[in-house]
């Protein structure tokens, strides 16, 4: 009788463990189609592109039937996003690239931690290394009209410190004095939850090309998946009401020098800040927020840009 139970728990145990690297392994496969998709959609959107152009060379076309982009690199002291620190104590470099034509535009972008350390809001893939851990990419089409853009677009978001994820927006933005602009996103992935950023900039020229560039936004988030659960003293878990803020705000002074026909650089400097006390707290050293609460933060340094 023992031997006929040790048996079966044998085999409930490897049973267990067989299921559960079944689903961890369809876990995978599901995050490479869709990453596979999201590659798939800017290397198609590309070829057509460079496709179209190539046909169109025996025709004079106006500037806006004409293949357009820019490739960049940053330098910063730390990374920020939505007012979350996803590095500390270390340089960060992201390189980027945008292809655009008659509205449509596919890019590229990547955050290359030079030592990943842990924050309140990022657990490292390699602690005390170096890593290229994060490749988004958006697919998008903008319309105009008279001084109104309006775009809509997705972007796919290939983390290696979180779950990959995935997201709709839509955007507009006015042509005016302080160039008013407000986005809409949507998570339809892994964190399901709707942030709106309103920002507003203005360049201001200075001497010869150069301008001295203002800007400043504002963030609300609300979550709608679990993941969003807030914590509870009462419980000492996150079981309470999903994360619904006024969350993140940064103001930015920076400069735009022409190096040359079609270079430029631009030295910058962010302020990020919490938006609401509920952003910034904390419960028995535990954030309210499961992301992580957002503190005062500067960032600062230099993006290189080239356009074609």
């Amino acid at each position: 009788m023992r031997m006929a139970r040790w048996l079966l728990r044998k085999f409930e145990g490897q049973g267990y463990v067989f299921f559960n690297e079944l689903i961890e392994g369809e876990k995978e496969e599901r995050k490479m189609k869709n990453y596979c998709l999201a590659v798939g959609m800017i290397i198609l959107m590309l070829t057509v592109l460079i496709t179209t152009a190539s046909a169109d060379e025996a025709t004079p076309v106006t500037q806006g039937n004409m293949v357009t982009g820019s490739a960049s690199a940053s330098l910063f002291n730390r990374y920020v996003f939505r007012g979350y620190e996803l590095s500390a104590h270390s340089a960060v470099i992201q390189p980027a690239m945008t292809v655009s034509y008659k509205g449509v535009s596919g890019s590229m972008w990547g955050n290359i931690d030079t030592e990943e350390n842990p924050t309140q809001s990022f657990v490292p893939d390699r602690e005390g290394q170096k890593s290229f851990n994060e490749t988004d990419l958006t697919l998008s089409y903008n319309y105009g009209i008279d001084k109104l853009a309006l775009t809509g677009g997705y972007v796919y978001y290939g983390t290696k410190y979180a779950n990959e994820t995935e997201e709709i927006f839509i955007s507009a933005a006015y042509d005016t004095f302080l160039k008013p602009t407000l986005v809409i996103y949507r998570d339809i992935n892994e964190y399901s939850g709707t942030y709106v950023n309103l920002s507003v900039s203005k360049s201001l020229p200075i001497y010869k090309g150069i301008s001295i560039d203002l800007g400043a936004s504002a963030g609300y988030f609300a979550g709608s998946a679990a993941y969003w659960k807030t914590y509870e003293r009462s419980t000492g878990a996150y079981t309470g009401k999903k994360y619904q803020e006024f969350h993140d705000g940064m103001i930015k002074v920076g400069l735009t020098i022409p190096v040359a026909g079609n270079i430029i650089i631009q030295p910058l400097i962010q302020y990020w800040l919490p938006l609401s006390e509920k952003a910034n707290k904390t419960i028995d050293g535990n954030s309210y927020n499961f992301n992580g609460k957002l503190d005062d933060t500067f960032v600062y340094g230099l993006n290189v840009t080239l356009s074609f």
